[in-house]
């Protein structure tokens, strides 16, 4: 699979934006560490520089032909997809996001994102260029991967009700439990996440990744789940 070579840099005609959008577009290219890849308009990886390459995996096969999205932590995902559908349909030109990035070996660290869409003529995106650059030294953060199945989906469904504000009762009558058993499973959470209360459950759920970013009511990620 090819490189990002800099024949592949769109020029400012095809980005059809500000020459000087463009110019700092092109400064990330050469910052130390930057991962700079393309995508098709179905999301799909094309091309990729080798810092991305080693970034995600050193064998380029296995990474170009995958969705973008699959790259990034699973709480974050339909966040940023959203994101993307809005260059798709042309609602915006670019955006600039953080994400949590998940690497070749699992482990996850943060980035800043860029993303600007190329466009053939005034309307269709041709493709999508991204560029990711690490934030405060590109340090990794303590966040499950999509590997670790976490919680039951009895434990799933009470730490979403937690989330949004519920107490015991009518987390008990919403899950036709107890209220014993309600405390039984919130008891087994806090042990399981190494929390003291509540509210310390929730925000370690959401530090961690396994709380959906930017969804209301609050959603555990699926793949955490058993």
């Amino acid at each position: 699979m090819p490189l990002l070579a800099d024949s592949a840099r769109p020029t400012p005609h095809e980005l059809g934006h500000e020459q000087t959008e463009y110019t700092d577009l092109l400064r990330q290219f050469d910052q130390p560490g930057a991962c700079v890849v393309c995508l098709d308009p179905s999301l799909t990886v094309q091309q990729a520089n080798r810092e991305f390459f080693r970034q995600f995996d050193d064998a380029s096969a296995d990474v170009c032909g995958r969705d973008f999205c699959d790259l990034v932590h699973p709480s974050v995902q339909q966040a940023l997809k959203r994101q993307f559908i809005r260059l798709l349909d042309g609602s915006r030109h670019r955006f600039t996001t953080h994400v949590v990035a998940v690497g070749a070996d699992g482990a996850a660290f943060t980035s800043a994102l860029t993303a600007v869409a190329v466009r053939e003529g005034s309307a269709h995106v041709a493709s999508i260029l991204v560029v990711l650059r690490p934030t405060a030294g590109g340090e990794e953060v303590d966040m499950v991967t999509h590997r670790k199945k976490l919680l039951t989906e009895t434990e799933a469904r009470i730490l979403e009700g937690i989330a949004a504000g519920l107490s015991t009762v009518p987390l008990a009558s919403r899950l036709y439990l107890s209220r014993q058993g309600v405390e039984y499973h919130v008891t087994r959470l806090l042990r399981k996440l190494r929390v003291p209360n509540r509210a310390a459950l929730v925000s370690r759920a959401y530090s961690i990744g396994v709380l959906n970013v930017g969804c209301w009511p609050p959603k555990i990620v699926d793949d955490f789940v058993k």
